[in-house]
């Protein structure tokens, strides 16, 4: 039998990252599941996906996690009236600071490096400017921090770090030594984890026909914008525009994976029902999305597991 080489990878999407660890738990409690993270060979993730996916690596267990975001959800995406005064509302400053974002992040994960994490990680950044000496190379990039052996790892970066720059989701939260959210070009990190598995500088790489990919959602609403000729201006797409490129590049991602691995990519990226929005930052909505990662069908996913992940 081949050996498996298996991907879970976790999206972006604020407090929503509360729903993905609900789905994770449900399905470690199915029987022929249980302790089915273990055998996970890399955990990618994005934002919330990218601090869920450090904590997995460390080997925190996801009650942890899930008291982490109903508990400190709040003091996290803490807007005092101060603050609004201060950045009018966020007009011209971040929604919130990182303070809390970061003293949660240093309590569970600690002053370790991603080397020093007994699991093979990847979290998605963007570089806002790469400082390169040469004018005609110095730009903006995506940047995929990882601890993969090879020669082009990011083993010595603090992992509280990485997990702030991969959660500075702009307009929310201040940039971070240059750095935001990796949401911004790929919410749904599934496809970045697995071309990362196929770099050359990498110490080992799996073959395509090895790898399993479980790619999982955080709450996806039911978006559109009606009308055929819209000329809309900056004011009018401001609002919907992060949404829409990060709903873009997710099925994009979702496609691509699909073409290359066939049966052995699943989606668990359940949607909200009509009508029904929970922004990333919904401190009140934690009830509701309690109810909605408890009851959300997973048989698909489970039966999908029991063939091709097990």
């Amino acid at each position: 039998m081949m050996a498996k080489y298996r991907i879970l990878s976790l999206d972006g999407g604020g407090l929503r990252g509360l729903i993905t660890v609900i789905l994770l738990q449900r399905l470690s409690a199915e029987p022929g599941l249980e302790g089915w993270l273990d055998d996970v060979s890399l955990v990618a993730g994005t934002s919330t996906g990218g601090l869920l996916a450090l904590a997995i690596a460390k080997g925190l267990d996801l009650q942890t996690l899930r008291d982490l975001y109903q508990d400190k959800g709040a003091k996290i995406f803490d807007d005092s009236w101060i603050d609004n005064v201060v950045d009018l509302g966020s007009v011209i400053g971040a929604q919130y600071n990182n303070k809390n974002l970061t003293h949660e992040l240093t309590s569970i994960i600690g002053d370790i490096t991603l080397g020093d994490l007994p699991g093979s990680v990847l979290v998605t950044s963007f570089d806002l400017d790469n400082e390169d000496p040469d004018p005609v190379k110095r730009c903006w990039k995506p940047k995929l921090f990882h601890n993969i052996p090879g020669q082009d790892n990011d083993a010595d970066i603090l992992a509280y770090k990485a997990a702030l720059y991969t959660s500075a989701a702009p307009s929310y939260f201040p940039a971070v030594d240059g750095y935001v959210d990796g949401g911004v070009f790929a919410n749904n990190p599934s496809m970045c984890a697995l071309a990362q598995t196929q770099d050359s500088r990498n110490a080992e790489r799996p073959p395509l026909s090895d790898v399993v990919l479980l790619s999982v959602g955080t709450g996806t609403p039911l978006t559109y914008i009606k009308g055929k000729n819209l000329g809309w201006g900056i004011v009018q797409w401001a609002r919907p525009l992060i949404s829409l490129m990060m709903d873009g590049v997710g099925g994009i991602a979702d496609y691509q994976c699909k073409q290359l691995l066939g049966d052995r990519y699943h989606r668990l990226a359940p949607k909200f029902p009509p009508g029904v929005v929970i922004p990333l930052d919904a401190v009140k909505r934690i009830p509701d999305m309690i109810d909605f990662g408890s009851t959300f069908p997973v048989k698909d996913t489970i039966a999908w597991m029991k063939a091709h992940w097990i």
